[in-house]
């Protein structure tokens, strides 16, 4: 079997589910204009996995959409830029952004390729095949994605719309959409997360692991990087083969965590009813995840270790640091330390100023901290920062803001974990949440529309009987 002969195959067969399934729904709802301009349903800011899987959900339910990109075309997310893994960390038969179609599966994807022996060798799944495969599933779906375009500001009308201005190709755009979607996945609402330390040390000596690193830069140079979890694995990995003359991983905890956590809450009940349980429940579960930490992959944890040049220091903390001479002097917990390059592999903050479109509205935003206090044991200023959503995955105003059609925000990415659960972008669960938040979107634009959508009922007139097929005969005298 060729690649494009079972590709080929695939598709007619997706086409055959599709249709079986009524899929996508006819447009249905009313469509509108601004000076001139269309006013989309629904727009997404951001078109990688979660963003492709929520275009795919409205389209599918007859919502008008676009998602905005600021990457070029296939290169959308992290897999084929910043990401250094070899393989993804998640299981190969995990559906994926699929939305309950079987065709539209990794597996099918792979298979009608490399057939079911290959699938059945193979271990995880490598990085850039994934891409590969958003890139099937975007152009399978046809569905309608505007890359090189940058959402600079988001500003809620008072006529139900939200204005988004765009940078496109050296040029400002002004746009409207009726409602519009955050789809900006791990970074989500903020961006990379380092030590206050780390700022007032020259830029060319650190970076953060989900920059775009010249790893090449590093041959030959002394490297530390901060942190355990998978990103360090990978970003000291891709040091090493690089050519680094040595590479220190700087790890505060005195072990490096053995058990993934999350996973022992995986099943459908977690992923349906999280968004349910109280505050407290959501808190403790989160909190806990969070301090127990994810393991990092243990084939990216051999990835560095191989090496004899890699050096793991536990239990090691940072006081400060400092430039000296063209190399960086730190004092940690276990003496002084010299290196030539710093990578904080630190994670993700929300952090409203590293996400400068939503300026106008973030004052408005209530957070967590705005919502619930928990005992001191499980005090979270990761937690305390997340954004209290609403069951639409809309952003709420914290007691006292006036922002007007602050509700008309959606937030679909990592930060509403803490409100929503697992649905908000990781590939265990990312069907659920993009089906989830597209049914509520399209029940918010029908409610809106009431009036129109009466009027429709009113106006229906296609008969199902024509009145030729009976004859209307009198009651019979009586005797």
């Amino acid at each position: 079997m060729t690649s494009s002969t079972g590709l080929a195959a695939l598709e007619a067969r997706l086409a055959y589910e599709l249709a079986c399934l009524q899929l996508p729904a006819p447009r249905w709802t009313p469509r509108r204009e601004r000076e001139g301009e269309n006013v989309v349903d629904v727009a997404i800011v951001g078109a990688g996995m979660a963003g492709l899987a929520l275009a795919a959900a409205l389209v599918q339910r007859g919502v008008s959409v676009v998602a905005y990109d600021e990457a070029p075309a296939g290169l959308e997310g992290p897999w084929a830029t910043t990401a250094r893994m070899e393989t993804l960390r998640s299981p190969k038969q995990l559906a994926g952004p699929a939305l309950c179609i079987p065709s539209l599966t990794f597996r099918a994807w792979f298979e009608a390729q490399f057939g079911e022996a290959a699938w059945e060798s193979l271990d995880k799944i490598p990085r850039l095949q994934w891409m590969d495969y958003l890139r099937w599933y975007r152009a399978v779906l046809a569905l309608p994605v505007a890359n090189g375009h940058r959402v600079t500001d988001l500003l809620p009308q008072d006529d139900g719309t939200v204005e988004l201005k765009i940078d496109a190709a050296g040029r400002t755009l002004r746009t409207w959409a009726r409602r519009v979607v955050i789809a900006t996945g791990r970074a989500g609402l903020g961006g990379p997360a380092v030590p206050a330390w780390a700022e007032a040390l020259p830029p060319s000596r650190w970076a953060h692991s989900s920059d775009d690193n010249d790893y090449a830069a590093l041959a030959g140079l002394r490297v530390g990087i901060v942190g355990a979890g998978a990103s360090a694995m990978d970003s000291a990995a891709t040091a090493l083969e690089a050519g680094a003359a040595q590479v220190r991983l700087l790890v505060r905890r005195p072990d490096i965590p053995r058990v993934n956590k999350g996973k022992g809450a995986t099943n459908p009940g977690f992923v349906q009813g999280y968004g349910r349980l109280p505050d407290d429940w959501k808190w403790r579960i989160r909190h806990y995840i969070s301090t127990e930490q994810v393991p990092p992959p243990r084939n990216s944890t051999q990835r560095v270790s191989r090496h004899a040049n890699a050096h793991f220091h536990l239990g090691l903390t940072i006081e400060r640091a400092e430039e000296h001479g063209g190399t960086l002097r730190l004092q940690t917990s276990g003496g002084a330390l010299e290196l030539d390059f710093l990578i904080f592999a630190t994670g993700f903050s929300v952090d409203w100023r590293q996400r400068p479109m939503l300026r106008h509205v973030a004052p408005h935003i209530r957070l967590w901290k705005d919502r619930y206090r928990p005992p001191p044991d499980e005090d979270d200023e990761e937690l305390a920062g997340s954004p209290d959503l609403g069951a639409a995955f809309e952003f709420l105003p914290r007691a006292g803001a006036h922002c007007p059609g602050l509700e008309r925000l959606h937030c679909f990415c990592y930060p509403a974990t803490l409100s929503l659960g697992v649905i908000t972008g990781d590939i265990p669960a990312i069907s659920e949440g993009a089906l989830q938040l597209a049914d509520r979107l399209a029940g918010l634009l029908y409610v809106e529309d009431i009036e129109y959508h009466f009027g429709r009922i009113e106006a229906y007139c296609e008969p199902e009987v024509f009145g030729d097929e009976w004859v209307a005969e009198p009651l019979p005298p009586t005797r």
